[in-house]
């Protein structure tokens, strides 16, 4: 996951809210259309749990997704803070298929995305396979990420690891490069994990966590 910073929200939102009777399934048109765009920007354009791209069109290509669902916590659901962009999640295919607010349904989940304290990223890790998982091995994380929101189906694997190997090589010839110069070692991988976290026409890189996540253990391990 890549932490989301929550801008203010649509003042279409805002006008809906305050109107009478005023629910999710009865926003107006245009109004969720400006929900489903402010979300892809403060996102970086990225799937609010697998970090898969989310293409520019609206729907049906972006969901919006109650972190607390609306079913169990109605009062939230026009609540700008509890409204994530998620992928499709495979909307459709059988459940062994599904991910992220597809295959979460009504299920609540310990960590959310737009977590500061700690920041949702430091909670995880990924390994050269492409696997997420609880940083800490937390039994009932892990269990979210492998059962409620599939995140270890093979194809996001497959899409994680890919990040996981190129920077892993970019890493490896550099080190070779540049041999014992430890500080031009370390200052190349600290502009690499800057280039991870900037966004280009404000998109983050797909999987761009895996990157951010290896670079970083990588500057730990040769400061120490």
């Amino acid at each position: 996951m890549k932490q989301i910073v929550k801008n203010a929200e649509p003042n279409s939102l805002l006008q809906h809210r305050a109107s009478q009777f005023a629910n999710f399934d009865n926003i107006p048109l245009a109004t969720k259309g400006e929900l489903r765009q402010s979300l892809l920007s403060e996102q970086g354009h990225i799937c609010c749990y697998c970090m898969k791209r989310i293409p520019e069109q609206s729907s049906p290509y972006i969901k919006v997704e109650h972190f607390k669902c609306q079913d169990n916590f109605g009062a939230l659901q026009l609540s700008y803070s509890n409204l994530l962009g998620a992928c499709t999640g495979n909307e459709g295919q059988p459940k062994i298929k599904q991910t992220c607010d597809t295959k979460k349904g009504n299920t609540d989940l310990t960590i959310s995305p737009t977590s500061t304290l700690p920041i949702c990223e430091t909670l995880f890790k990924y390994n050269a396979e492409g696997e997420i998982s609880s940083i800490t091995d937390n039994v009932d994380v892990n269990r979210q990420l492998n059962e409620v929101l599939n995140l270890n189906m093979q194809t996001l694997k497959d899409g994680r690891s890919e990040i996981y190997l190129e920077v892993q090589e970019r890493v490896r010839l550099e080190s070779k490069r540049t041999k014992k110069d430890k500080a031009s070692f370390v200052k190349f991988l600290e502009q690499e994990r800057v280039k991870w976290l900037e966004r280009t026409d404000n998109k983050h890189r797909p999987y761009c966590s895996v990157a951010v996540y290896y670079l970083t253990k990588k500057i730990k391990s040769n400061q120490n």
